[in-house]
């Protein structure tokens, strides 16, 4: 008889850590698809000069190089976020966007360093 009860007492607790598991998955995701709603589509265009393989950071965090970033674009949560794209041998191009639910273009032109 004890072990059909604690054998009970088990099932119940492994079912309700799974019921519990699902609600937190549950959870996450819905926050998930609401952060996707309220993310900005950023667009980048690159001038003819400025290389392909310039690294794009979002807010301190690398993306992509400019090339590919360019082509697909990035979404954006809403709020402010600073933009950056680097290449050894260029001044680094730097601008801070505020993102509201409107698509945001940017053109980025990287200058050679001089000799």
């Amino acid at each position: 008889m004890g072990v059909t009860v604690y054998t009970a007492r088990c099932r119940l607790l492994l079912a309700a850590v799974l019921l519990l598991g699902t609600v937190l998955l549950l959870g996450a995701a819905l926050s998930a698809c609401q952060m996707q709603r309220a993310a900005v589509k950023l667009s980048v265009a690159r001038a003819a000069d400025t290389p392909r393989d310039a690294s794009v950071y979002i807010d301190e965090q690398f993306v992509g190089f400019l090339g590919v970033v360019a082509a697909r674009g990035v979404r954006l949560p809403e709020g402010e976020h600073r933009i950056s794209v680097e290449k050894v041998g260029y001044f680094p191009w730097d601008e801070l966007v505020v993102s509201d639910r409107r698509p945001i273009a940017l053109t980025v032109s990287l200058r050679k360093i001089p000799d």
